[in-house]
C-alpha cells in the first residue's frame, strides 16, 4: 500500500477497467434492488383492486420487504468474511431473483406477501455486499469516486421506479413490475461470476447468534411499529408502541453487549473513529429529512394537480439530471478535496430547492417547481455518497464490510422514521384541513378533490397541508448543516492496515 509520505502515480488515482467492471455488476444488482423498493408503491391502488383487500393489507407488500430488508442487513457484514463478499452477492442476487419470479406468479395477497419478504432478504444483502466488493477494490484513495458509480442507482431509483412501474401497470400488468427483475437479475448473476474478484479465504469468526437474535427482530420491530404511525395518527396505538418499545429494549440490549463481547455482529468499536461517528450522524438526518419529502412530492402531483402516477414519475426527472450532473464531480471533489468542502453546499442547495416547495400552492408554476426539482438532484448528488464516502474513507480494508453494514441499517431505519414522521405530519395537517380523524385525512382530501362541486377549494386546502409539511422537511434538511460541519475539509489519508486484528485506524483528519 502506498503510504501517506509517498506520491501516488497518477494513473493510480483513475478508475481503471477492472474496477469499472466490478462497479457496472455492483450497480446491475443494485439497481434491481432500489428499483423495487419505489416501483411497487405505484402499483398498491391497482394490487387493491386485484386482489380486492384493504389498504391496510395492501401496505405489508411494501412494509414485508423493508421488514426482511432489516433483518438480513445486520448478518451481511458477518456474511462477507465468513463466506466471500462474491460467494455472497451471488447468493443475494438469486434470493432476489426466485422471490421475483414468485412474486409475479402470486395467486393472493397472502402469497404476494411472504414472496415480497423472500425478495426483501435478497434485497438487503444486494447493497452492504456490493459497496463492500467496491470499495475494496478501488482502494480507500478512489473509494469517493467508486461511491459515485454506485450512487447513481441509489439517486435514480426513487426517480425511475414512479415511471416504469406507472407505465408497467397502465400498459402492461403489475405481475411485470417483478416479472421485469428476471431478465435483469440473470444478467447480474453471469455478470458476477465472470467479473468479479475470486474471494479470499479469511479464517472463520464465531457467528455472534445472540447478537442476530437481538439485532435484527429489534430492528423489524421498531421498523415495524414506527410504519404504523401513519394509519393510527399518533403513537397511541397498542401495534404502534409496543414493537417500537420492543424493538428499542432489544437494540439497546444489543448495543450493551456488543460493547463487552469480542467480534460482535455489527463492529460498534468503529464509532471510535471520529469521521466515521461524524459521517453517520449526518447520514441519519439527511435520510430522515430527505426520504421524507421524497415520500411525498409524487403524492402532491396526483393528489393535488390530478396527475397520474405516470406522469408524477415524469415531473420528478429533473432532479435525477441534476444528480447525474454532479455525482461523479462531487466523487473526484471528495477524493481530493474532503468530504465537508463537497457535503455543505450540496445541503445549502437542498435546503434552497426545499424552500421553494414551502410555498407550493394548488397552481404553482410547473416550470418553477422542476426548476426547483434540478436544484435539489445538483444538492443530492453533491450529498447523499460523500457522506458514505467520509464513513468508508479513514477504514481498513479489513473493517469496510462491518462498515457497510452498520451504514446500511443507520440507512434503512432512518428512512423509515423520516417517511412515517413526514406522514404522520400531512396526514395530520389534511386531517385539520377536512375536519377528520388523522387516519382519515388523505381520503377525505381524495374525495373532496375528486368531487368537483369541492375540488378548488380543496385543492387550495391541500396544497397548504404541503407547504406546511415542506416547512418541517426544510427545518430537517437545515439541521444537517450541524454534524456536517464537522466533515474532514481536506482529502483522507490513506489508512494503515492492521493485519492482526483488522482494527479501525486511528483518526486521520488533518
Amino acid at each position: 500500500m502506498t503510504t501517506a509520505s509517498e506520491p501516488r502515480p497518477a494513473d493510480a488515482d483513475k478508475l481503471d477497467s477492472a474496477v469499472l467492471k466490478v462497479a457496472a455488476v455492483v450497480v446491475l444488482g443494485s439497481v434491481m434492488a432500489i428499483l423495487d423498493t419505489t416501483v411497487v408503491n405505484v402499483a398498491l391502488q391497482a394490487l387493491t383492486l386485484e386482489f380486492e383487500t384493504s389498504f391496510d393489507t395492501i401496505q405489508w407488500i411494501a412494509t414485508g420487504y423493508m421488514l426482511a430488508l432489516a433483518t438480513v442487513i445486520p448478518v451481511t457484514g458477518w456474511a462477507c468474511d465468513r463466506f466471500g463478499t462474491k460467494r455472497l452477492y451471488m447468493l443475494a442476487i438469486t434470493f432476489f431473483l426466485i422471490g421475483s419470479a414468485l412474486a409475479g406468479a402470486a395467486w393472493d395477497i397472502e402469497s404476494l406477501i411472504v414472496f415480497r419478504v423472500l425478495q426483501g432478504l435478497g434485497g438487503g444483502m444486494l447493497m452492504p455486499a456490493g459497496m463492500t466488493i467496491l470499495t475494496k477494490t478501488a482502494g480507500p484513495h478512489r473509494v469517493g469516486r467508486v461511491m459515485a458509480v454506485l450512487g447513481v442507482p441509489m439517486l435514480l431509483g426513487p426517480i425511475g421506479g414512479p415511471i416504469l412501474g406507472g407505465w408497467l401497470v397502465d400498459s402492461v400488468s403489475w405481475r411485470w413490475i417483478f416479472y421485469i427483475n428476471v431478465p435483469i437479475g440473470i444478467v447480474a448473476i453471469l455478470l458476477a461470476w465472470r467479473l468479479l474478484p475470486k474471494d479470499e479465504p479469511r479464517p472463520a469468526e464465531k457467528f455472534d447468534f445472540a447478537g442476530m437474535v437481538m439485532l435484527s427482530p429489534g430492528l423489524a420491530a421498531l421498523i415495524y411499529g414506527v410504519s404504523n404511525i401513519p394509519h393510527h395518527g399518533g403513537v397511541g396505538a397498542t401495534n404502534v408502541w409496543l414493537p417500537g418499545i420492543v424493538g428499542i429494549v432489544l437494540i439497546v440490549a444489543f448495543i450493551v453487549r456488543a460493547l463487552k463481547v469480542a467480534n460482535p455482529l455489527v463492529d460498534l468499536t468503529l464509532f471510535r473513529n471520529r469521521t466515521f461517528s461524524i459521517a453517520m450522524v449526518t447520514m441519519t438526518l439527511f435520510m430522515i429529512a430527505f426520504l421524507g419529502s421524497m415520500l411525498i412530492l409524487p403524492t402532491y402531483f396526483v393528489l393535488v394537480r390530478g396527475e397520474s402516477a405516470l406522469q408524477a414519475g415524469l415531473l420528478l426527472a429533473p432532479q435525477g439530471i441534476g444528480a447525474m450532473i454532479t455525482m461523479p464531480i462531487a466523487g473526484k471533489l471528495v477524493d481530493k478535496i474532503g468530504a465537508g468542502k463537497v457535503v455543505l453546499p450540496g445541503i445549502v442547495l437542498i435546503i434552497a430547492s426545499v424552500a421553494v416547495f414551502t410555498q407550493v400552492g394548488a397552481d404553482t408554476s410547473y416550470l418553477l417547481l422542476m426548476g426547483a426539482l434540478f436544484v435539489m438532484g445538483l444538492g443530492m448528488g453533491m450529498s447523499m455518497m460523500p457522506i458514505s464516502t467520509a464513513a468508508l474513507q479513514t477504514l481498513t480494508q479489513r473493517t469496510v464490510a462491518r462498515a457497510s453494514t452498520a451504514m446500511n441499517i443507520v440507512q434503512q431505519t432512518a428512512g423509515a422514521v423520516g417517511s412515517a414522521i413526514v406522514s404522520i405530519i400531512l396526514a395530520s395537517l389534511l386531517a385539520g384541513k377536512f375536519g377528520v380523524a388523522t387516519s382519515e385525512g388523505q381520503l377525505a382530501a381524495t374525495a373532496a378533490l375528486m368531487n368537483p362541486a369541492t375540488h378548488d377549494a380543496a385543492a387550495v386546502a391541500s396544497a397548504d397541508a404541503f407547504a406546511s409539511t415542506f416547512t418541517w422537511t426544510l427545518v430537517l434538511v437545515a439541521l444537517c448543516l450541524i454534524p456536517a460541519l464537522f466533515l474532514p475539509k481536506k482529502p483522507a489519508l490513506p489508512p494503515e492496515e492492521d493485519a492482526a486484528e483488522g482494527a479501525p485506524p486511528a483518526v486521520m483528519m488533518h
